[in-house]
């Protein structure tokens, strides 16, 4: 039996789930038919720069979730000893999007893992600043945020926690 819900679902042409409903800056899914934030297109391959770059205007918009899925492509797409620092830094983005949605329990968990993930990357690749990137500094903002969320237990501001994936911190 069918549901009004039932047809509303987005179905790509092999018939898999594709949602697409509009979203917000975080990511949440808004009402058909309302304005939402542009979608991040999926599998898209970018120069490690063009990661960079690109996922950081996203965070600095205050937009944490479409910024985890530009590092989600460079995780998937990119080099097989690279994959683990794009991982982290997309745990570390969606660690943001569950603070700001006020998820206080997933958004620390994620950012700690985030955290342990890009420093055991950093410390098993010898590299603390791969295209730029301070390491570094986003593991302790991570940590930073993580403790601050759990201790206000409340939802946090993603623009203005937004890192500095190159200057390290918020």
């Amino acid at each position: 039996m069918s549901s009004a819900s039932d047809d509303r679902r987005d179905r790509d042409t092999e018939g898999r789930a594709r949602n697409a409903r509009p979203r917000d800056g975080l990511g949440r899914p808004l009402p058909y038919g309302t304005d939402g934030v542009e979608r991040q297109p999926e599998g898209v391959v970018r120069a490690p720069e063009e990661t960079v770059v690109e996922a950081q205007a996203l965070l600095a918009a205050g937009k944490p979730f479409h910024a985890h899925e530009v590092f989600e492509d460079a995780w998937k797409s990119g080099p097989d000893e690279e994959r683990a620092l794009w991982r982290g830094l997309a745990q570390l983005a969606v660690g943001l999007t569950h603070a700001a949605r006020g998820n206080v329990t997933g958004g620390a968990r994620l950012l700690r893992r985030g955290a342990g993930a890009v420093e055991q990357w950093a410390a098993e690749a010898g590299r603390s600043r791969p295209y730029g990137l301070e390491l570094a500094g986003l593991a302790a903002w991570a940590r930073e945020l993580a403790g601050t969320v759990e201790k206000d237990g409340a939802a946090v501001d993603a623009e203005v926690w937004a890192p500095r994936l190159r200057g390290g911190g918020a």
